[in-house]
């Protein structure tokens, strides 16, 4: 066990740079790119923090429609609501959309209940069968003011181990705790972002950095030459500059003098006695270059990201319909459709881990499928408008036609038991005389 516990204590520390970076992108703290040496001595620190948060808005996007809506093959909603998991599961799929991949444990509270908890891949990383490819062990690390915990959890036992520093990463820990696991494997969960079989996770935002990288440093020269070329110059002829003394650093003259510009920048008008003086003022600085450099490189970050242009800011006179919204954001619904398909199984998973807490069952002998709200966009009139078409020519039975749109199993029965008593009360029968 000392083996696998440096193990994973290993694996943990190694992606802390990784997670460190993409944790800078996301909220926008990143330095510059892309900027020469003698223009970041210029700017100083003036528009070191600049940023487009565009990573943020690819993975909040996608978050936004992976909402899974019930399990069918097993009763296990009330337990996830209990455990608020109708809103934990999206700060799950947010962090694995980030860093690659998230965690869930669950095992019993103190009532005995099942308990599920969202963990970050920063205190959590797992070993996995390359064969099965399912998970053989899983460790969890944090700090306390003055120690260093550590949990193991493996199939047959689950383990706590303490270093009593702060900081530890491989060295120190002693056994402190040891439980049987009676669930036959480890009770944890892993959400992984990835499409190809080896991969241990790839963030949403790894394409997205040198292009965001761009955008920023275009933003940046844009405000530079707002700054500095942007205002019209104006420039005097045939008038004699002026000449003032040089101080010293304790501002006493120096006994020397330069000359300098008699009209301050900031004067509004210049005036000159001298007949042969002339003014004039030089054209502004032409932005429209920029313009469209940023045009590109939006062009760029739609068709990594799939996010269409309207969410990217970039907007026409005539406001786009219902259909052209659906058909723009098509590239962003089929990559939600393709997250929902891998995130699916992590869920299934954990529905038979909560079955077999609850009920003393083996999760592997669980049959479950988990259930998605649709990721397009669409109107409400008009999903209701195609789901009453459905239904009124017999496709669909009631119960299958709410859930198409968007209510939840426990809302169906709700729903059904409100008009099985609203048929009741038509027919003026007395369900209390019924049961008397």
């Amino acid at each position: 066990m000392t083996d696998t516990l440096t193990l994973l204590l290993q694996r943990l520390d190694e992606q802390k740079p990784r997670y460190h970076d993409l944790e800078m992108y996301y909220a926008g703290t990143q330095p510059l790119s892309f900027l020469a040496p003698e223009a970041r001595e210029a700017l100083g620190s003036r528009f070191a923090r600049i940023s487009s948060n565009l990573p943020r808005l690819a993975i909040t996007a996608l978050t936004e429609r992976l909402r899974p809506i019930g399990f069918d093959g097993v009763d296990v909603w009330a337990d996830w609501l209990r455990c608020d998991m109708d809103e934990l599961s999206r700060t799950a799929h947010r962090e694995a959309l980030l860093l690659g991949q998230s965690y869930l444990i669950c095992w019993t509270d103190s009532y005995g209940r099942p308990l599920v908890t969202v963990e970050s891949a920063h205190q959590m990383t797992a070993l996995r069968d390359p064969g099965t490819r399912r998970l053989t062990y899983a460790i969890k690390r944090w700090e306390t003011a003055t120690t260093t915990e550590a949990i193991v959890y493996g199939p047959e036992v689950i383990t706590r181990y303490r270093a009593n520093s702060t900081g530890a990463t491989t060295a120190g820990f002693k056994t402190v705790d040891e439980i049987a696991n009676p669930l036959g494997v480890v009770p944890v969960v892993r959400l992984l972002n990835s499409d190809r079989i080896l991969d241990e996770g790839v963030s949403e935002i790894e394409d997205l950095i040198p292009l965001v990288d761009a955008l920023n440093k275009l933003l940046a020269d844009i405000l530079v030459s707002s700054e500095n070329a942007a205002r019209p110059r104006r420039f005097a002829t045939g008038i004699e500059l002026e000449e003032v003394p040089v101080l010293d650093e304790d501002g006493e003259e120096t006994g020397e003098t330069e000359s300098v510009n008699p009209f301050p920048e900031s004067d509004k008008m210049m005036i000159s006695e001298n007949d042969s003086s002339r003014f004039g003022q030089l054209d502004a600085a032409d932005l429209t270059g920029y313009e469209r450099a940023v045009d590109v490189i939006t062009q760029q970050i739609s068709a990594v990201s799939g996010l269409p242009a309207h969410m990217l800011g970039i907007t026409h006179d005539n406001p786009a319909s219902a259909d052209a919204l659906r058909a723009a954001e098509s590239s962003l619904t089929a990559r939600a459709e393709a997250r929902q398909a891998q995130f699916g199984r992590s869920w299934e998973d954990l529905a038979r881990l909560i079955v077999g807490v609850r009920d003393g069952a083996d999760p592997q002998q669980v049959d479950v499928r988990v259930e998605w709200a649709d990721p397009s966009t669409r109107s409400e009139a008009q999903a209701a408008d195609a789901v009453t078409k459905l239904f009124g020519a017999g496709l669909l039975p009631a119960s299958y036609a709410l859930k198409r749109l968007g209510y939840t199993d426990e809302q169906v029965a709700e729903i059904r038991a409100a008009r099985r008593a609203e048929a009741l009360d038509a027919q003026a029968i007395d369900l209390t005389r019924l049961v008397s």
